[in-house]
C-alpha cells in the first residue's frame, strides 16, 4: 500500500508529482485516479480542509455564457457544495476564465461561495485538455494566505500529470 509522507507547509512538489505518476501508473480512470490525486494533495500539504474537483456537466439552464456547470467530483474534506454555475464564485470563475485563481481571503472574493465556513484560502486550477475544459481542481485552506506562487507551480504541474494520465472521454468539455 502506497503511503503519504506526513503533510508539509511547503511540499516538495517534485517529490509528489513523483508519487503521483506512480499512484496514476497504469490506471486511466477519471474518477479512479482524482480520488487518489485529492487523498495525495490532502494527505501531503498542510493546512488543508478540502481538496477535490468539480467537473463540467449539463447546466440546468445552459445558455452560450454558462455552457455547464460545475459538479462535485471526486474529493477528500467536509461535505462541498454540489453545483457551482459557471462564473460563479471562486470555481466558477477560474472555470470560466480558464486561469488559475490563488486567493489569498475567500471573504473578499466577490461573490464567493461558502461551502465550508472555516475555509479562509484557496487555489483553484482549471482541468483543461486539448484545449478543452473538464472541470476545476479546488483545494481550500483554514489559513490565510496559505497558498503561494511556488503552490500554484507545484500544483499545475502535478495537474498537468494528473490530466496526461487520464481518461476524460466521458465527461461533457467547453
Amino acid at each position: 500500500m502506497f503511503e503519504t509522507s506526513a503533510a508539509s507547509d511547503k511540499p516538495d512538489y517534485d517529490l509528489l508529482n513523483k508519487q503521483l505518476a506512480s499512484i496514476l501508473d497504469g490506471e486511466r480512470a477519471l474518477m479512479t485516479n482524482a480520488a487518489q490525486f485529492s487523498a495525495l494533495i490532502f494527505n501531503s500539504i498542510s493546512d488543508l480542509n478540502w481538496a477535490g474537483f468539480y467537473f463540467c456537466t449539463e447546466a440546468k439552464t445552459a445558455t452560450q455564457e454558462k455552457p455547464c456547470d460545475l459538479l462535485l467530483g471526486a474529493f477528500q474534506g467536509k461535505v462541498a457544495c454540489v453545483r457551482i454555475p459557471l462564473g460563479r464564485g471562486v470555481c466558477g470563475s477560474a472555470a470560466q476564465e480558464r486561469k488559475t485563481f490563488l486567493v489569498p481571503d475567500v471573504h473578499a472574493f466577490p461573490g464567493h461561495i461558502a461551502c465550508d465556513s472555516a475555509s479562509n484560502s484557496e487555489i483553484v486550477i482549471p482541468v483543461i485538455k486539448d484545449g478543452k475544459l473538464y472541470g476545476v481542481l479546488d483545494i481550500d485552506s483554514p489559513r490565510l494566505a496559505r497558498f503561494s506562487s511556488d503552490d500554484q507551480t507545484g500544483l499545475e504541474t502535478m495537474l498537468a500529470s494528473f490530466i496526461a494520465a487520464t481518461d476524460f472521454s466521458a465527461l461533457p468539455s467547453i
